[in-house]
């Protein structure tokens, strides 16, 4: 029986690591679907040891060649990943990096778009925002990403309510439990769409 080697995803993150560590559990085993890469632009950074736990390879990257360089689409190559997931990943996807994966980056994002997104919008600042502007409810986005901060086509939205008492870091934990809850049911759904 034919059986085609799985998509091989990388996982772009600059932070603690805990969505990425949730896609990495979801996939060990997986038939189909492999997360054989974690890129990150910070060598302190929580995910690094994620990574190293798993036994994950780690790409660690710099702005020089990422942004004026050929955006590591050789390294990706090279690796044979056909998929991005950013989980995490502050910095703003070159146009280069886009080309060479059209459709096939993905990003989650702590608010429901089309509000709270854009440059400086993540993490607490977003929290913020959201508390600030009285908002009743918050929740993820997950979407393509293209050469805009968080502008690309929406996959999938979840909310939570924002309570009068809420602060921006209850309203963090909230969003959390939504980002490890759907984030990876979403990324195998949209991956796998790519099957041949």
């Amino acid at each position: 029986m034919f059986n085609p080697s799985p998509i091989r995803i990388a996982i772009f993150a600059s932070g603690a690591g805990s969505n990425a560590e949730k896609i990495i559990e979801h996939f060990t085993g997986h038939p189909r679907v492999k997360v054989a890469l974690v890129v990150c632009n910070k060598p302190d950074a929580g995910v690094v040891n994620i990574a190293a736990h798993h036994q994950v390879p780690v790409l660690l990257i710099e702005k020089e060649p990422f942004f004026r360089g050929d955006a590591y689409v050789a390294a990706l190559k090279q690796r044979e990943i056909g998929f991005i997931v950013l989980a995490g990943f502050l910095w703003k996807v070159p146009a280069a990096l886009i080309q060479a994966y059209p459709n096939r980056i993905i990003n989650i994002h702590p608010a429901l778009l089309p509000k709270y997104g854009g440059k400086g919008m993540y993490g607490r600042h977003v929290h913020e925002a959201v508390i600030a502007a009285g908002e009743k409810e918050s929740g993820i986005t997950i979407h393509y990403v293209n050469e805009h901060f968080d502008e690309g086509a929406p996959i999938f939205q979840a909310t939570c309510v924002v309570e009068p008492g809420d602060t921006p870091e209850s309203l963090a934990q909230k969003v959390h439990v939504l980002e490890h809850r759907h984030f990876p049911r979403v990324v195998e759904e949209v991956v796998r769409q790519y099957e041949e």
